[in-house]
């Protein structure tokens, strides 16, 4: 299961890659559009301002796939070393990197070849010297122990097929007192079993979705303190149209998940005296 998984979302995302360099259309759960302000999908659009984004490459804000803004929620400062998991086309590694300044240093780890491709070419015209991406797996990461100072991801957790190592790598990449700080979509109730089995809906980002009560005890069993998760944009049925369509479903099935999902802000902290 996982590593099919794994090759459905790789085959997702080397897709959305390629429309982001050509400037095609881009979304988390298949909308048209991108994160600008300009997108129809619900989950991808307002997510930066523009100030953010105005000194951005334009392949990176067409290829955002999130569902939030993980960059402000993780309240980053001069000097830290800051992991995005799942860095796609590197917008978040880039406003990153920006944040922490020359003296810090942000890495994007992505298992997509066409994603990492995108975000290196992106950070050189951002001219972004304090970053770099790595092609690896979000649930075996290829950094040490206690290397970085904040985990970051948006809208990638809830794409795999085994959360709890994707927790527990984190974990032990972060040094003691480092911080996770994620965007995901969270599952305020149960989803019907046919939308949760489609596997194009996993590359979506909906299936996968945990409940906020699985969320805090799978943080708690990798390790992590002072868990919690706040909804900030709760999906209604019509949100849900577009991602049914691309997946090949009826949308008129969309009042099924109506209420069902959300995305959310998890936090959570690796003690000084971490286990």
């Amino acid at each position: 299961m996982q590593s099919e998984l794994h090759q459905v979302v790789r085959d997702h995302y080397a897709a959305a890659a390629v429309r982001a360099q050509q400037h095609g259309s881009t979304s988390c759960c298949g909308g048209s559009g991108c994160c600008s302000g300009e997108s129809a999908d619900p989950i991808s659009r307002d997510l930066y301002s523009p100030d953010e984004t105005a000194d951005l490459p334009g392949a990176a804000v067409v290829a955002s796939l999130g569902c939030g803004n993980p960059t402000a929620l993780a309240d980053l400062h001069p000097g830290e070393v800051v992991l995005d998991l799942g860095s796609g086309g590197g917008i978040d590694v880039l406003l990153s990197a920006r944040r922490v300044g020359p003296t810090g240093h942000a890495y994007g780890v992505d298992m997509t070849e066409e994603m990492l491709e995108l975000g290196r070419a992106n950070a050189a015209a951002a001219g972004a010297a304090n970053v770099t991406f790595l092609q690896g797996a979000i649930e075996d990461l290829p950094l040490p122990d206690g290397s970085v100072d904040v985990v970051i991801s948006n809208c990638v957790v809830n794409l795999s097929g085994d959360k709890a190592a994707v927790l527990g790598e984190a974990f032990r990449v972060l040094r003691p007192g480092g911080r996770l700080a994620i965007s995901d979509i969270v599952a305020l109730r149960e989803l019907p079993d046919e939308l949760r089995r489609s596997m194009e809906l996993w590359a979506g980002c909906v299936a996968g979705a945990l409940s906020e009560a699985t969320f805090l005890r799978l943080l708690g069993e990798a390790g992590f303190v002072d868990a919690s998760v706040e909804v900030t944009r709760p999906y209604t049925a019509q949100d849900a149209e577009d991602a049914l369509g691309q997946a090949g479903l009826d949308r008129g099935r969309a009042r099924e998940a109506d209420g069902a999902l959300a995305s959310a802000f998890v936090r959570a902290t690796k003690p000084l005296a971490a286990r």
